[in-house]
């Protein structure tokens, strides 16, 4: 092999070994590029959730998760902010450098049940008159505004329902939802009292908003109690978070004008201990109190949560429900449920007056024992 051949080859040999380890290079300098890249961003502060209160040419007043306001300086790229949007703010300066998206319906809807219901008034037995003023206070508003323009009177805004759990006040307030196709938003008074400072004002002001879009609707409130109950002068920090989501709630109602096309109703089974300031003329100022049914409405209950049951022609209604006294609907309601399964385990298709008994006596036991496990 000449001089120039060896030359060649040994030319050849290195050009094709480097090409590989430039490569390899290559790779390793991206990896620690992105590796670095990944390390600034973690070391980098976070940022601060915040909500635009007001805007002062360059600056603006925000309002921080805890509830206090301050005067900061927004960035020249933060574009297109208004009152009531969503920013992040640094943490150290508080100045306002991205808006961002959130939706409300995300937060709300961890709180709050909304539906279109399908419970109609021929489900509600033992209530007549019940029924007839909550279709005045309610429905009549909703589906013939024009009657109170013409006659110049102003409608009540909302309801409270008072009296003994299982009575119906739930089936009360989805029945109207029904009637009129209003939207139904459930909300339980014990949600609304949050643990962190100025959640629960920010999740009521929330709901109403989504009220609004929703309209016509209807704000359900059960455990009402939980969050109305009277105001006391001294108290914990939770308390005082209480009462300043009670004052939002009370805002929020009294923002609304009379003819809006959303109601309130609230429920309760602890009216005596509601503050005044929630039942006061313009706000919930018609009560109405839903007791244990009538022995004829009990009948008529009974016969509601039977349909569709494979009743024995033996069974007299009219004679269990006598038996069934101080029974809410919500009891009577179980007591068919147990009757039935009475029924299945003796391996018949049809339910007798047994049934009836033992499903009573065992109902009543169960409200005895869980009343024994609450109280000691």
């Amino acid at each position: 092999m000449s001089t120039k051949d060896k030359l060649d080859q040994v030319i050849y040999s290195y050009t094709t070994e480097t090409n590989p380890l430039e490569e390899e290079v290559q790779v390793l300098r991206d990896t620690v590029s992105r590796l670095d890249q990944e390390l600034r961003r973690l070391k980098a502060p976070a940022l601060m959730v915040c909500e635009t209160v007001a805007l002062l040419g360059a600056q603006a007043i925000i309002r921080i998760p805890n509830g206090n306001k301050f005067l900061c300086n927004v960035s020249a790229d933060c574009t297109g902010i208004q009152p009531g949007d969503t920013v992040l703010v640094e943490q150290k300066n508080l100045n306002v450098v991205q808006k961002i998206n959130i939706s409300h319906r995300f937060s709300v809807e961890k709180f709050v049940i909304v539906t279109k219901p399908k419970d109609s008034w021929d489900d509600i037995g033992g209530l007549e008159k019940e029924v007839q003023e909550v279709r005045e206070v309610i429905e009549l508003p909703l589906t013939k505004p024009e009657l109170f323009k013409k006659i110049g009177i102003k409608p009540p805004k909302g309801i409270l329902l008072h009296g003994p759990p299982g009575t119906g006040k739930t089936l009360l307030a989805r029945a109207v939802a029904n009637s009129t196709s209003s939207t139904f938003i459930h909300v339980a008074g014990s949600e609304l009292v949050q643990k962190f400072i100025g959640e629960g004002a920010k999740l009521v002001k929330d709901i109403f908003e989504l009220a609004r879009q929703k309209a016509p609707s209807i704000v359900f409130i059960d455990e009402l109690d939980a969050l109305a109950a009277k105001r006391m002068e001294i108290g914990t920090s939770g308390e005082r978070e209480v009462n300043r989501t009670f004052m939002q709630l009370l805002s929020e109602i009294d923002g609304f004008k009379p003819l809006d096309n959303v109601k309130i109703i609230g429920a309760t089974n602890r009216k005596d201990i509601l503050d005044s300031a929630i039942m006061r003329p313009g706000r919930l100022d018609r009560h109405i109190e839903i007791n244990l049914p009538s022995e004829h409405g009990r009948q008529d209950v009974l016969k509601i949560h039977s349909r569709g049951v494979n009743i024995a022609k033996s069974v007299d209604f009219s004679r269990i429900s006598k038996k069934m006294e101080e029974f809410t609907g919500a009891e009577i309601r179980a007591a068919v449920t147990e009757a039935g399964y009475f029924a299945i385990r003796a391996n018949r298709v049809q339910v007798n007056a047994d049934d009836f008994e033992k499903a009573m006596t065992k109902v009543k036991q169960h409200e005895a024992e869980e009343e024994v496990h609450m109280f000691g």
